[in-house]
Formats: structure tokens, sequence, C-alpha cells
């Protein structure tokens, strides 16, 4: 088997390739990585490979953006004969992305990446990474059957990732192809481990900046969940249905089906961080004004953008998840029980900046 991966040397695409050398250390990979990163991919190549010495990793330097994803046309025709699972996990996730940026790598990108696909001879699985956050402002409770267009997004990135989930869907009609739709991803819900500080860490940036003052204030009085899945899950649920048949052609939710308010969220945060529980509401809509200053934002190491979740009533259906998922006895950690690691590994790490998102 030869798997080829887009998002390398990226968090989740690491931890799907250490995942199936667990229940395969004979394998072959491919990882297309940006020459930027190509420094970053060989020292996670060597760490892979120190745990998994019989695997395979190739590194070839290419670009989602061109035409073969940039590859000479005999290593294109070279893998279009052995590969038999592509992983595409590669995109701009940050919420303040430009819109130009976002389309040409998210939309334009995963359109390339698309085409070669579909010249893969033998492929068995097209797995592709979406985000339940598709669905924009809509709200109630979103099914994974569902791909409607809402009337607004709250960025360009789900606005784009919703445009790139389109061509996929397409697809499923000529490849085996199996859509994730992940929730906002955190840490490793037993070690706390993770290689960035953003999503839910936008909160524990601003608990830690703030907990000189005699009280922290919840913001709003939303009735809102927030939904974060901590990475071994998603890590887990990829790996088994990429090589379940039944996952075939479904678009899978891989969201917390029990998320919690945001408001339980901030609380068990601020305990957890300050010993101390919030007080008062900050209105949301003061909030978000205040917090569109960049000065301000870069102090408390938050993406202004953040905030809009804080007031998005909807919630995710985990249907064909449950389904797919109960013969693997695969279930979502609990965010407040992991609460502790997930804190305790941002306190070792918050000083650190290659953790912090640039704002």
């Amino acid at each position: 088997m030869t798997i080829m991966f887009t998002g390398f040397p990226g968090f989740i695409a690491t931890q799907i390739m250490m995942e199936l050398l667990k229940n395969e250390e004979n394998l072959e990979f491919v990882a297309l990585v940006k020459d930027s990163e190509m420094k970053n991919a060989v020292e996670k190549k060597v760490m892979i490979t120190e745990g998994f010495p019989q695997a395979s990793i190739e590194l070839i330097e290419g670009d989602i953006t061109l035409p073969n994803l940039d590859l000479v046309d005999e290593k294109v025709e070279e893998l279009q004969k052995k590969v038999t699972t592509f992983w595409h996990l590669a995109a701009i996730y940050d919420l303040a992305v430009p819109k130009d940026l976002a389309w040409k790598v998210n939309v334009h990108g995963t359109n390339t990446v698309n085409e070669f696909v579909k010249g893969i001879q033998n492929l068995q699985r097209y797995m592709y990474f979406s985000t339940a956050y598709v669905a924009g402002k809509r709200t109630g409770n979103l099914l994974e059957t569902e791909l409607i267009r809402p009337q607004q997004f709250k960025n360009f990135y789900e606005e784009t990732k919703f445009a790139a989930e389109l061509l996929v869907e397409d697809l499923k009609a000529e490849v085996p192809t199996t859509i994730i739709r992940p929730g906002i991803v955190r840490g490793h819900s037993i070690t706390g481990e993770t290689i960035k500080f953003d999503g839910p860490y936008f909160l524990l940036n601003m608990v830690s900046k703030l907990r000189a003052l005699p009280f922290i204030p919840y913001i709003g009085h939303s009735t809102s969940t927030l939904n974060t899945v901590p990475v071994d899950y998603i890590y887990q649920s990829a790996v088994y249905l990429s090589q379940a048949e039944e996952a075939v052609s479904k678009t899978v939710h891989l969201t917390d089906p029990n998320p919690h308010p945001i408001q339980e969220i901030v609380r068990a945060v601020t305990i957890e961080m300050t010993g101390k529980s919030p007080k008062g509401h900050l209105p949301l809509k003061m909030t978000q004004k205040i917090m569109k200053n960049k000065k301000l934002q870069r102090y408390l190491q938050v993406e202004q953008e953040s905030l809009d979740y804080f007031s998005w009533d909807a919630t995710f259906d985990t249907t064909f998840a449950k389904q797919l998922l109960q013969k693997a006895e695969i279930n979502c950690p609990d965010f407040i029980a992991t609460l502790p690691e997930m804190v305790s590994f941002y306190e070792k790490n918050k000083n650190k900046k290659e953790f912090h998102v640039k704002i």
C-alpha cells in the first residue's frame, strides 16, 4: 500500500501517519510538501521513523495550487500507478485569512488535488478533510447529509471550505470518497499535546492575560455550545473510517455529540487556570467592538473572529459517526473531563512563540 498525503507535516497529518503505522508498520507514505515546510517535514519524518523504523516516508516538494501538484510528468505517472489511499488535509485554517489566499489554497487547491486523484489507477479511498463549519451561519440541528449554502458565512475560511467540499462531493460519483468534517480540534485528550494555540486556546490565552484582575467576567449571556474535539478522537476515527467500506460516499461529522455550553466552558477554564469562578457579564457586542483593536488582540493573543462562535446557535448531528464508529468503540472524550491535561500542556508552553498564532 502506498498512502499519499497533503498537509504534512501538519499536526493531524502527522498523527494519522503514526496511527496507521500502529496497525501496520510496513507502510509506504508519500507526502507532498511545500518548499517552505520541507525542513519541518524532514524533522517530523525522522521523529516518525525513529518510532517506526520499517516505515517508508518519501517527501516530495510540490504545490496543490499548481497543475499536477507542480510535479514532473514522470513523477505524476509513478504516483498515479502506485498510490492506493490519498489524504487531502492541506488548507488555510486561519479564521482571519484574506479572501484571495483562502480561495487560492482551499478551493483552487482542492480542485487541483481532485484532478490528480481522478488519475490514480488503483485508488481504494480518497479521504478529504473539510470542517463542520461549512454550515456558516445556519442554525439548528445540522445533518451530515446536508451541504446547504447558508445565507452568510462567519469568515472566508468557512466560505472557501464550503466551496471546496462542493467540489469533493461531486467527486463521490467517480472515486471512493469519504469526507471528514471535524469540529474545532484541540490537543490530545490524555497528554494535552498540540502544536498550535488556536481555537479554544484563544480562551486560555485571554484568561492567562487577565488572571491578575480581581475577577474575570463571562462574555455575553449566550446559551450556545462550543464544539471542540481532541486530536486523538480525530485521527483514530479518520483512520478507522479510511478502512471501513461503509464509509465510502459518506460525509461524517467528527464533532462532540455532547458539547458543553460556552458559558460552562468559560467557567471551567477560568476555575482551572485561576482557582476562581468568573463574575459578571461583559456584553458580547461590546466585547466584539473592543476586540477590533489589533493591539489588544495581539496583547491578549486572541483573534477577534473567534468571538463570532460565542453566539452561534447550532448543533451537529452525528448519526453516521455513531453508526460507523460503534464497531471500533471509538468515542469522543469529554471536554471538561480532559481540561486539566489541556491546561497543563498550555501552561508549560504558553511562553513559547512558536505555539501562538500570528495575529
